[in-house]
């Protein structure tokens, strides 16, 4: 992972894999700051939506327990909430760099809408 000091504030980049071996290890809470469009058209298991166009950094459950881990389609939105996040305080923040995009570039999992039956499937490019 790379670091990157905002003031008083520590900002992780988590490449894909960091981020899905944590998740799977149920280490941190995957958040979605995407739209709820996008998100239900494809999205990683387990994730939590959080769009960034009405995100607020108090109404997030607490992340004393389990690092929040932001995400969306390119690492530019969920950048975002991790500077809205450290402007409400936060001393550490974590996204995913590159997004989802990225996710999909490293083949890992995710669940996708069935064109043809409109019911949710598990995609896993690995082992397509």
């Amino acid at each position: 992972m790379n670091v990157e000091t905002l003031g008083a504030a520590r900002l992780e980049h988590w490449s894909p894999e960091e981020a899905r071996a944590a998740h799977l290890r149920d280490e941190i809470t995957l958040i979605d700051v995407r739209t709820p469009q996008e998100f239900a058209f494809e999205h990683i298991e387990g994730a939590l939506l959080a769009p960034l166009a009405t995100f607020q950094p108090r109404n997030l459950p607490g992340h004393t327990e389990k690092p929040l881990v932001f995400h969306c389609g390119s690492g530019v939105r969920s950048r975002r909430v991790a500077e809205a996040c450290v402007a409400a305080g936060w001393t550490t923040v974590a996204h995913v760099e590159g997004g989802f995009a990225a996710w999909k570039a490293a083949r890992l999992p995710y669940v996708a809408i069935d064109v043809a039956t409109g019911a949710p499937r598990r995609v896993d490019p690995a082992h397509a």
